[in-house]
């Protein structure tokens, strides 16, 4: 990372140009990677982000997740006994739909071009240049800065941060303030739904197709399991919703099954995603919507498995909260809630306040073309260093 050198304050242009570093680093997620992204995961830049840190002095700790693939958790030490926990997934989207390079991280009409630009290299890039910058000056910050790269947040039952959240568990430690990096125009995210993930396998019994009567049809099982959700949702749709984050939801994503043509199928499989709102219990939601499967598949038999080993409970928090108004004021934005998912659904155990928060749109996200506002970078730059220089 280059230095600011005398020049003092780091500027939206070499705040570009740091994001366009990190996006020339690698980082799909390997259940995304293709011959475009290689699989290297995370790992790359990890490394960088370890070497990067340590370099500006803070107290470096690499935690190998999975195969390799290591969560970096930086602390910068401050002046007070406050601290800052902030929260940036390293790992990226596939990239094999994308129709430029996505990794050249060019800079043109304003903006920083490439995959993690804006989902979310770009605040990794804001806080390691502001901590560059007080150390320039001989300073430290004034809360505790600790930054925290984690992997796998995109895919894979965001294992990265529950090994953070474990991590502290372990140790004893708590989070007064956390910051899980999003892109979000820079508006303080309070709230967004939790989830439960369903792979539903139907089992029947094969015969010829000329004698139907001798089998059990197990896409007719399925079948019926579809319509038995979609009804689910329409009674979801008809609650009043408890918070700005709405109602739940239940969506069939995936289906396969059948084995020829002339053939009674014996087995079909299903994929169903259950959003949750604030207030719904996961271990609750899942008798629930395990009654409604397996009533409507009889009298076949269906197993029913939790993807990733555990439903998530919606992340909400007091949107009149200090740490959300507070933010609020300093970007001159109002306080939102999302639709999409994010490693704050891993942390109420051990954060007392948390807010999702970050430069540019999510609209720009996951996109053939992903792009970065630069005057958001600078927006965003503001807020942090007012906050690290209290």
């Amino acid at each position: 990372m280059g230095s600011t050198g005398n020049a003092g304050t780091v500027t939206a242009e070499q705040l570009a140009e740091r994001v366009g570093e990190l996006v020339r680093i690698p980082s799909v997620n390997p259940l995304q990677a293709g011959p475009k992204s290689g699989d290297d995961g995370e790992r790359s830049v990890s490394a960088w982000l370890a070497d990067q840190a340590d370099a500006l002095g803070a107290d470096v700790t690499v935690d190998d997740i999975l195969d390799g693939r290591a969560n970096v958790y930086a602390s910068f030490e401050g002046q007070t006994k406050e601290t800052l926990t902030i929260d940036v997934h390293l790992d990226t989207v596939g990239v094999e739909h994308m129709t430029d390079d996505p990794f050249d991280g060019r800079i043109e009409n304003d903006r920083v071009y490439g995959r993690g630009a804006v989902d979310t290299k770009a605040t990794l890039a804001i806080v390691l240049s502001l901590m560059e910058e007080l150390r320039n000056e001989g300073k430290r910050p004034v809360p505790t800065i600790n930054l925290v790269g984690t992997i796998s947040e995109e895919m894979g039952g965001l294992i990265g941060a529950s090994g953070y959240r474990d991590w502290l568990l372990d140790r004893g430690m708590t989070i007064d303030q956390m910051v899980v990096a999003e892109p979000t125009m820079c508006a303080p995210v309070h709230g967004h739904k939790g989830g439960i993930g369903l792979e539903l396998m139907v089992h029947g019994h094969a015969a010829h197709s000329s004698k139907p009567h001798l089998g059990q049809n197990a896409i007719s099982g399925a079948a019926r399991i579809v319509m038995a959700l979609d009804a689910e949702q329409q009674r979801l749709e008809q609650l009043e919703p408890p918070t700005a984050v709405g109602n739940g939801s239940v969506t069939v994503n995936e289906i396969e099954g059948g084995l020829a043509r002339n053939i009674i199928p014996d087995w079909c499989s299903l994929y169903a995603g259950r959003r949750l709102a604030p207030g719904e219990v996961p271990e609750e939601v899942l008798a629930q919507l395990s009654t409604v499967i397996t009533e409507a598949s009889a009298p076949l038999s269906v197993d029913i498995e939790v993807v990733n080993g555990e439903g998530s409970a919606a992340f909400y928090q007091d949107p009149d909260g200090p740490l959300v108004q507070q933010l609020a004021a300093m970007a001159g934005t109002s306080p939102d809630v999302a639709t999409y998912g994010t490693n704050a659904l891993r942390y109420s155990e051990v954060a007392k306040e948390i807010v999702v928060f970050g430069p540019g749109s999510i609209d720009q996200a996951h996109q053939a073309v992903e792009w970065i506002e630069i005057e958001q970078l600078a927006l965003s730059a503001d807020i942090y260093r007012r906050w690290f220089r209290g």
